[in-house]
């Protein structure tokens, strides 16, 4: 007969609905559970697996940029209904969700600010507004970015992440992309740098327009980048498509793109280009 008694456990039932949620990100490639605080300290890179989630366009400021150098432009453009466009909702009703959403008036911030002590005009793309699609606005800020930098004498970089024009504007949003690509030819003539950064996604009007037209194109690692999904394209060539056809790695290999480069890593490359552009140089 034992001495003592056996002890007795108590089994603890959690609620599902007592979980707090928003604490966790699984990641797509790997399925690593990560602290969301900790995936955003690290700049929205998954640490073991390099995973690059999209990144919030202030945030990619404060990544890019000299702290404290940002002064931002154009930040009172606001889209408007042209064309009193209703799908299961009205065209105002989405904006008005999405401002809400992001903080955002639309889905690019732009400025001036310096890189690594070079002034730069920066248009920063955000993919969390309506899918960082193209309409008006869009368009407008990024050729304000790209001739405010033409006026300045200084390089333009423009950061993608979107889906392309913005079906709610019709051909008013599909003109952004002859606009904006008029201002970097201006810009060329003048003998300024233009680098195009690419992030997941950058597809359809806007790589078909600016995001494709960098002297220098640079992209994150594995982004999904292209014109028209795989499905559309295989409709239409009747073809079967190479595993990873629009991704960056397969791009690089293809010669649309020139580099990849880890978010970490961007700015100090971003500032090597500049150099090797002739900015940021002390004279003799």
């Amino acid at each position: 007969m034992p001495i003592f008694g056996k002890p007795k456990y108590h089994t603890v039932r959690v609620k599902k609905k007592d979980i707090p949620t928003g604490l966790w990100t699984k990641c797509p490639e790997s399925g690593e559970i990560i602290y969301n605080k900790e995936l955003e300290q690290n700049w929205m890179v998954v640490p073991k697996s390099n995973y690059h989630f999209p990144l919030a366009a202030r945030r990619r400021v404060e990544l890019l940029l000299d702290d404290g150098t940002f002064t931002e432009e154009d930040a009172g453009l606001e889209s408007k209904d042209p064309l009193g466009f209703v799908d299961n909702r009205p065209y105002p009703v989405r904006i008005a969700e999405a401002q809400k959403k992001t903080g955002e008036k639309d889905a690019v911030v732009s400025g001036t600010g310096k890189l690594s002590g070079m002034k730069v005009s920066l248009a920063v793309m955000d993919f969390s507004f309506n899918g960082g699609s193209m309409g008006s606005v869009v368009g407008e800020k990024i050729t304000r970015a790209i001739e405010r930098a033409t006026a300045g004498k200084m390089p333009v970089i423009v950061v993608s992440a979107s889906g392309g024009a913005r079906m709610q504007e019709g051909i008013l949003s599909l003109m952004q992309m002859a606009k904006t690509s008029a201002a970097l030819a201006r810009h060329s003539e003048a003998k300024l740098p233009y680098i195009s950064v690419l992030t997941n996604p950058t597809m359809a009007g806007v790589m078909a327009s600016y995001a494709s037209l960098g002297d220098v194109i640079i992209a994150e690692p594995k982004a999904l980048i292209g014109f028209a999904g795989p499905r559309v394209i295989k409709e239409t060539t009747q073809q079967d498509l190479p595993d990873g056809f629009q991704t960056s790695e397969f791009l690089l290999e293809h010669g649309l793109i020139d580099q990849i480069v880890h978010r970490h890593q961007m700015k100090a490359r971003l500032a090597h280009l500049l150099h090797a552009f002739g900015f940021g140089r002390k004279s003799a």
